[in-house]
């Protein structure tokens, strides 16, 4: 039986979701959760978006494959009982639909990242969510840059090269917002996301928001297609996986099948 599990954690403590050796993080402490409370030698569990060290989730998504007479209501409970002393908690566990693959088959992830500029009130509660930065942002030149970015392209200028990884993604929605506080909200949405994408897509924006770069800039680097120095990747701590949006059950396995395809900009 495939399980979706819905989950939430604070990344600060964790070197990222993806197990190392002798590290702790997220998939480690879920598998050997679930491993532990399965009495199973091991289980895999699948991802919809890999999380750098640092960064949160308010919406992550994964799946994992047990035996057919697991009570997912239960193992949810003992789930967050096992977990308990850990940042990790989970929002639900249910039976998957036919054809979910927690990677393959979104359609989006959302992410948001936040920062705390000179026009912004400080609440040290959230200061391992927010960056702090001791200057002013201009937001409407940083949402003109945002919007400009949209679409369909190579994003090879703003991600972490990996071997044999396609940089070609939609960017479905890009936005800035001050919140009741001032702060700066970064709405960021896309198909899917390569390495560092969210932070550097942020990083440029900052760059044209302290008038280091002009708002055009952001679609010259891109087009350009090499990596660069105009522009720094932002910290993990403001980031946040808010959302993986998936569609109707009777597409789930075509939309796993068709993002496995290589995809080419128009």
């Amino acid at each position: 039986m495939r399980l979706r599990i819905d989950l939430a954690y604070d990344g600060t403590d964790f070197s990222g979701w993806a197990k190392q050796p002798e590290l702790p993080t997220i998939q480690g402490s879920l598998d050997e959760a679930l491993a532990t409370i399965l009495r199973l030698d091991e289980v895999q569990t699948i991802v919809a978006g890999r999380t750098d060290a640092g960064v949160h989730a308010m919406g992550q998504v994964v799946h994992v494959d047990v035996p057919d007479d697991v009570d997912p209501r239960t193992l949810a409970m003992r789930l967050n009982s096992f977990l308990a002393q850990t940042a990790i908690s989970i929002h639900s566990v249910r039976e998957a639909d036919p054809g979910f693959d927690a990677r393959f088959s979104p359609i989006f992830r959302r992410y948001e990242y936040r920062i705390t500029d000179t026009s912004s009130i400080r609440d040290p509660r959230t200061r391992h969510y927010t960056l702090w930065m001791d200057e002013p942002l201009d937001v409407t030149t940083m949402n003109a840059a945002a919007q400009s970015l949209l679409g369909l392209h190579d994003w090879t200028t703003y991600c972490k090269a990996r071997e044999g990884a396609t940089r070609v993604r939609e960017l479905q929605r890009f936005e800035w917002v001050r919140d009741e506080n001032g702060v700066l909200v970064a709405t960021i949405q896309a198909d899917a996301f390569c390495h560092n994408m969210v932070r550097n897509l942020v990083g440029v924006c900052v760059a044209v928001g302290r008038g280091r770069l002009d708002s055009v800039d952001a679609v010259v680097l891109r087009d350009q297609r090499v990596r660069t120095a105009a522009f720094a990747v932002l910290p993990p701590q403001g980031l946040t996986l808010a959302e993986v949006g998936y569609p109707d059950a009777a597409e789930l396995a075509l939309r796993a099948s068709e993002s496995r395809r290589r995809r080419n900009p128009v």
